[in-house]
């Protein structure tokens, strides 16, 4: 290069010759022509085509071979190796496999779509799901999680969930506004079935039942990526594997999803901090501009429920997915509600909650309260040590004491005991049991006296006369005792 900007400056500044300058170095005319011309050197220039006889008259078959491609799977795709092997067997090809990598190299390059950058507006929100593993109880699973971003700045929020269904998204929804503060005027999506009955066309799409719930109480516009574009929520599927890169590397060992979402919170409060390139001010600071544009919050929360009308069976078991859930034995055989929530699955007859449980995310199983089925053992009373649901009713050793006892003491003493089960059905198993420790120790065993230490434990609301359903007794007006009449009869009474 030195030499380069020497010859330079003496031709075209001080005026040596060509000549000259050819005589001392010893340069070919044309070699010194390009250095006057260029100020550092060109490099090669091929001025002509490569010619290709080898692959040349195969490059169609390779073209083709990657167009058929695009329609099968990623796993099953061509590698320039086997397109290799198919043009020596098929088409008595007789090149090496570099100048077959090569080509292909070249023709993917050219097929390769170019994107437009898109703007982000204030506002406007993304949203998807990933998939991670975690430690879970010392067990490692798989674990779906939600993200929605606001691609003006970059916020995100990050929940997990045993799986991707309509529960976890509508919750997923929930807890994302509840975090940012406020509501999207727009979000995008991709296709999901959760959202999409029915694809009509390129933009038209049919919507599901839960996503038009969800629509109709938050009232923000919505977005459909064209089928296979999924460049058109790019922030999203970017925020996706940074999550995926950060909050689960190393892999969470929690005891359950609530300690994993403490976890997950914590890191998208601690990322609003970071201020990525290009931006002037924090994700944090950004936010405040989202907001501003954004919808405020409604006032009455939204269910985040998927409901289903189902009856109840003769084993007084509602089924919702795959699972049985139970419910009191006086509802076998009457059409209830079922609500299943991303962590619950809650069951209504008319107004009244009958039935609660935890969610079970696995399949073809039956999940009993042993408290719905006490009734059941007055009628009943052999399937006490055989029944299913009462498998699961773990009581303290003071009920197995009372049992003796009453079965020695007693003629009828599992019926007594049966009956002391009941109390369960309207108090706490701790009231309970230190109802009947306290019998023990005072030698009384019947249920009648167990009950009366659980007296101060009555609800309220139990020791009141309802009218609901009773309106001809809203007519009745009882009038006013008359107190010197009772002092006469008592004073005559007296008297006699």
């Amino acid at each position: 290069m030195k030499q380069w900007h020497e010859i330079r400056r003496r031709v075209l500044v001080e005026g040596v010759s060509k000549r000259q300058i050819m005589r001392e170095t010893g340069l070919h005319f044309k070699t010194l022509d390009k250095i006057l011309r260029h100020s550092r050197s060109p490099g090669y220039r091929r001025t002509a085509t490569i010619r290709k006889p080898k692959i040349g008259p195969y490059l169609w078959i390779i073209r083709q071979i990657l167009q058929q491609d695009k329609a099968a799977r990623k796993g099953q795709r061509h590698c320039a190796h086997r397109i290799w092997q198919r043009l020596q067997s098929e088409h008595g090809f007789t090149g090496g496999y570099t100048i077959v990598k090569d080509a292909v190299r070249d023709l993917k390059a050219k097929g390769q779509e170019v994107f437009m950058p898109l703007v982000h507006r204030p506002g406007e929100a993304q949203v998807d799901f990933g998939q991670a593993l975690v430690k879970m109880d010392g067990v490692l699973r798989k674990a779906a999680f939600f993200v929605m971003v606001l691609p003006h700045s970059d916020a995100a929020f990050v929940m997990a969930f045993p799986t991707e269904c309509t529960e976890t998204f509508l919750e997923g929804h929930v807890r994302a506004f509840d975090f940012f503060g406020a509501v999207p005027r727009r979000i995008t999506y991709d296709n999901t079935k959760v959202c999409v009955s029915k694809i009509i066309g390129s933009r038209d799409r049919k919507l599901t039942a839960a996503f038009e719930h969800l629509l109709s109480h938050y009232l923000f516009d919505y977005h459909f990526c064209l089928v296979r574009r999924a460049n058109e929520k790019g922030v999203v599927e970017g925020i996706v594997k940074f999550a995926r890169q950060n909050f689960f590397v190393p892999v969470p060992q929690v005891k359950d999803f609530d300690e994993l979402n403490g976890h997950l919170l914590r890191r998208c409060r601690e990322d609003l901090a970071r201020t990525l390139r290009g931006k002037a001010l924090a994700k944090g600071q950004l936010l405040a501009e989202d907001r501003l544009a954004m919808q405020s919050l409604p006032e009455a929360p939204f269910e985040a429920c998927r409901v289903q009308s189902v009856t109840a069976n003769s084993e007084s078991l509602v089924r919702f997915d795959t699972n049985d859930y139970s419910v009191p034995v006086e509802y076998a055989h009457h059409p209830v509600v079922a609500k299943g929530y991303a962590d619950r699955v809650v069951v209504s007859y008319g107004n009244q909650v009958i039935a609660e449980h935890k969610r079970c995310w696995e399949k073809e199983r039956q999940i009993f309260n042993p408290v719905h089925y006490l009734p059941l053992l007055t009628s009943k009373p052999g399937s006490l040590d055989h029944g299913l649901p009462l498998q699961d009713l773990k009581l303290p050793e003071c009920f197995d004491v009372l049992r003796r006892r009453l079965e020695n003491q007693i003629e009828h003493g599992i019926r007594e005991y049966i009956r002391v089960l009941r109390l369960l059905e309207r108090h706490s198993l701790q009231e309970v049991t230190a109802a009947v420790e306290k019998a023990l120790r005072m030698r009384i065993h019947t249920r009648d006296a167990i009950a009366q230490f659980l007296i101060g434990t009555e609800p309220w609301e139990q020791t009141t006369f309802c009218l609901d359903g009773r309106e001809h007794l809203r007519g009745v007006k009882i009038a006013s005792g008359d107190l010197d009449a009772y002092r006469q009869l008592l004073s005559e009474g007296g008297a006699a």
